[in-house]
């Protein structure tokens, strides 16, 4: 089989400086290997060593801005913030972020290359390969151990022959691969086996052992599965990892969200309803992470306008093309139910990025980014106008909110660029943000992250209770810290997985 990669010839050389690896491949999207990679990254940290995430090429509308200013996938994020480091390009130096159903946008070490369609990436994979094993060198001669992650699943037999960040990407960093399996969905046992089989001899030979993840019950009642799994492919079950129920992690990508789990329906008359519109470009929607833990917030996401209801607030999250998910609420009638809530003065809307863009007079297109036809009219709620354009903003910001006074932070993605004639919603010195209503009611910002910051959080929870006549809280009800839930995933993994083959694999790959 032909190969994108180039021969890796550290292990050959006897290179002591480069780490040793381990990769966390998956029967399918969402089975779990990038909370199993964050617990690794954890679990080895405690344990003394340096160790880093990595992987070669993501496919997410979520993403972040690093301190410099290249932006990356946020599984890898939040990886590195499970090995306590600062998020780094190199971890994840290929991005790719879907703009229609046959193109994406192309992110290479941080920066836009250009927008592809499936063939054009293909013909440009040997590229992008080439800046992975680059970036993944570079990494794995700073580290004791690199922690990779596959995408997918390994066993897209249509894609092995343009794979870079599968068994093509374990074989490169020798990296012995375990095969993660949601067994919560049925079948992870016949996932399992016919991966194995679908494998080339090569590649069975990276295949170290098995992960079933999200079991509920009495792991014992698997016995006879793992003792066929290994007679019958001679590769061990090294873990089954519990079901781990409101873990408090970021999610990767729109799985998660577009299951619902981003809802949480009321329990008590003094919740307060949080309405978010399921845009179907949604990006960045981990700016709603922080409300999830909130005692009195719950979240309805909404798709039709009978949906809104009488929200205390709406948000119009971030997206990837702007002037499609702006179409769709025009044809589904939801703008005019947005336009109903701000009439009324009852319901706080919030546009956040893409959202804020929205929100405006008219957003411009005359390079065809996202659409042909050039020009488009936004719901008029915001004296803004934009225009998109060819540079994309990549930067991390530090503002104060205008109203409240409070400091609040987070990183910038857009290609648009806004003219605003009213009042700013945030402001750093001189340099006005965003856009407010004259009653404060209407807002927006290009400012994701925004609600991360937990006095600002709650200031704005509390006065959406001062307006319904509740008394407000005033105290942080729930600290947006990841590490108890870094921790407790690291202590459930440690018990669930064989660490002493872990360690065998990594010993293993330095001998």
């Amino acid at each position: 089989m032909t190969t994108m990669f180039p021969v890796n010839h550290d292990h050959k050389k006897g290179n002591s400086r480069r780490a040793a690896a381990i990769m966390l491949q998956g029967t399918g999207s969402d089975a779990g290997k990038s909370v199993m990679a964050a617990a690794l990254c954890r679990i080895l940290l405690q344990d003394g060593l340096r160790v880093a995430p990595f992987k070669a090429q993501n496919m997410s509308l979520n993403s972040f801005v690093t301190h410099d200013g290249l932006e990356m996938g946020r599984a890898q994020v939040v990886q590195a913030q499970a090995a306590r480091l600062d998020p780094d390009v190199r971890m994840n130096p290929v991005l790719l972020k879907p703009s229609s159903e046959v193109g994406s946008q192309v992110i290479v070490n941080g920066q836009p290359v250009g927008n592809m369609k499936v063939a054009e990436y293909v013909a440009y994979k040997p590229q992008a390969a080439a800046a992975a094993c680059r970036a993944y060198d570079e990494l794995a001669s700073e580290y004791d151990v690199i922690v990779l992650e596959g995408a997918g699943s390994p066993g897209e037999i249509n894609l092995k022959s343009h794979d870079i960040v599968n068994m093509e990407m374990a074989r490169y960093a020798q990296a012995p691969v375990l095969l993660v399996g949601d067994i919560e969905r049925g079948g992870v046992f016949a996932s399992l086996v016919g991966h194995f089989e679908l494998m080339e001899p090569w590649e069975r030979e990276l295949l170290a052992g098995y992960l079933v993840n999200r079991f509920r019950g009495d792991a014992t009642l698997l016995d006879p599965a793992l003792e066929f799994m290994l007679s019958r492919t001679g590769r061990p079950v090294l873990g089954v990892v519990p079901y781990l129920d409101d873990l408090g992690l970021p999610q990767e990508d729109s799985v998660s969200f577009k299951q619902g789990l981003y809802s949480r329906k009321k329990t008590g008359p003094t919740d307060l309803r949080l309405a978010v519109i399921d845009l179907p470009h949604i990006s960045n929607f981990t700016d709603l992470e922080p409300f999830l833990a909130e005692p009195d917030v719950a979240i309805s996401l909404v798709r039709r306008p009978e949906e809104l209801g009488e929200a205390d607030a709406l948000i119009l999250p971030g997206s990837k093309n702007v002037i499609a998910d702006l179409d769709f609420i025009k044809r589904t009638g939801l703008d005019g139910a947005i336009k109903a809530g701000a009439a009324a003065g009852n319901c706080e809307i919030i546009g956040i990025c893409g959202g804020l863009q929205m929100l405006g007079r008219t957003i411009a297109d005359p390079l065809g980014l996202e659409n042909a036809t050039g020009h488009v009219s936004g719901l008029a709620l915001l004296p803004l106008e934009t225009t998109l354009a060819p540079n994309k903003t990549l930067v991390q910001r530090r503002f104060t909110h205008l109203a409240s006074g409070l400091e609040v932070h987070g990183y910038e993605i857009h290609h648009g660029q806004s003219r605003v004639e009213g009042a700013p919603a945030l402001r750093d010195g001189a340099t006005p943000e965003g856009a407010c209503s004259p009653n404060g009611r209407i807002w927006g910002s290009y400012l994701h992250g925004i609600f991360d910051a937990d006095h600002f959080r709650r200031w704005f929870i509390d006065r959406l209770r001062r307006r319904r006549g509740l008394p407000p809280l005033v105290a942080i009800q729930a600290p947006y810290d990841l590490e108890p839930a870094f921790d407790r995933l690291a202590a459930t993994v440690r018990q669930s997985i064989d660490m002493k083959q872990i360690y065998r694999l990594l010993d293993g790959r330095n001998g």
